[in-house]
């Protein structure tokens, strides 16, 4: 499993026991954290489905399913909340196909070690090839291996929001009117973005 989708050890634990739940439920899963505060932990999940977008009940359907998987599972100590959401727009990419489905979109991506003399990549996605993550940035294309990848994220633009809000318009997600509406925001510059979210706590 991609590191990008879990990263510590706790976390592929994680997604070794989510991971079957939401694929039965004809859902993948893009990202499993458990993130700990001087106070409490959160569990994130994010999930979609395989033709991307997910809806608020669904995250509701996939807490519930994977509530009850944890509870006999039970591989966190102590209290947490459970946060299933969508990936969001300005979305983490954590799977191979993610980067060619966003070829085109400005992303930031990390690398473990350092690549000609470097760990942070800004720029333009350009697809894939091979085991290679494309990106264009300044000095011309990089390829990166997929295994070389520690973070990478899309960068939030107008162009990616109206995207995505076309896709949304397009599956029926959201009628005409709201597109509209949001496209005059964009174009005025008063665009704001909310992830498609469902929490619950855990004992």
């Amino acid at each position: 499993m991609s590191e990008l989708i879990a990263k510590t050890a706790i976390d592929r634990r994680l997604a070794e026991i989510v991971g079957p739940v939401i694929e039965d439920m004809g859902f993948e899963l893009v990202r499993v954290r458990l993130m700990s505060s001087t106070k409490s932990k959160t569990l994130q999940i994010m999930a979609e489905r395989p033709d991307g977008g997910i809806e608020v009940d669904e995250c509701a359907e996939i807490s519930t399913a994977v509530s009850a998987i944890l509870d006999v599972e039970d591989p966190v100590e102590d209290e947490y909340t459970l946060e299933v959401s969508s990936p969001g727009i300005d979305r983490p990419l954590t799977r191979m196909k993610d980067f060619a489905t966003f070829e085109g979109y400005e992303a930031r991506i990390e690398t473990t070690e350092m690549i000609d003399g470097r760990r942070r990549f800004k720029g333009e996605l350009a697809g894939v090839e091979g085991d290679e993550v494309l990106i264009n940035i300044e000095e011309g294309t990089v390829g990166l291996h997929f295994d070389w990848l520690s973070d990478a994220k899309l960068i939030l633009t107008d162009d990616l929001i109206r995207e995505m809000l076309k896709q949304r318009k397009d599956n029926g997600q959201i009628d005409e009117s709201q597109f509209d509406a949001v496209e005059e925001e964009l174009d005025s510059d008063e665009s704001d973005d909310s992830d498609t979210k469902n929490e619950s706590q855990k004992d």
